[in-house]
């Protein structure tokens, strides 16, 4: 377990977990970060960096995003690292960051914008805090309350969650 005071990174790439509706054009955006916002309004007192890699739509995310977002992580002080991340292409990225050792990286995101009242956004950003500090070194995904090791995860668009891939 980490001590109080180790400092956890957490990249920014977009995704729903950021986006913002814009209701002119019926449309939405991949916004600003919400995360310092999230934390502030959670009180957490583990000190943190946020780091913006991209501000896109995961589909959206090429193999330049993600040599940039696996550069960050390798190259970042901080061994515990927090990655926001849009669920449909998140395991693509997951998987690239699988060779990085001695670190715990935790993949996370939302089924509907931060920004939303009813958001799955706080909660799952809490529990990939928690699975950031707790979790052995390697690549998580933490979404709906479960956390999965990476590399046995599949988003189940029918269910609209992300599975087990025995399930």
């Amino acid at each position: 377990m980490l001590s109080p005071d180790t400092p956890i990174l957490i990249l920014t790439t977009g995704g729903t977990i950021d986006k913002i509706y814009f209701d002119a054009l019926s449309d939405y955006q991949v916004g600003e970060t919400v995360m310092a916002k999230l934390l502030d309004v959670a009180r957490v007192k583990r000190p943190f960096r946020i780091e913006e890699v991209a501000r896109k739509d995961s589909l959206e995310l090429d193999d330049a995003d993600r040599a940039l977002i696996y550069a960050r992580v390798a190259a970042a002080p901080e061994n515990h690292v927090i990655i926001t991340h849009g669920t449909d292409t998140m395991t693509d990225t997951a998987k690239l960051l699988a060779d990085i050792p001695g670190k715990t990286v935790v993949l996370v995101g939302a089924l509907s914008p931060a920004r939303f009242g009813e958001s799955d956004a706080s909660f799952n950003l809490g529990m990939a805090f928690a699975t950031a500090q707790v979790a052995a070194p390697g690549i998580y995904i933490t979404m709906s309350g479960s956390v999965f090791p990476a590399a046995q995860v599949v988003k189940d668009r029918a269910k609209g969650a992300f599975v087990s891939r025995a399930d």
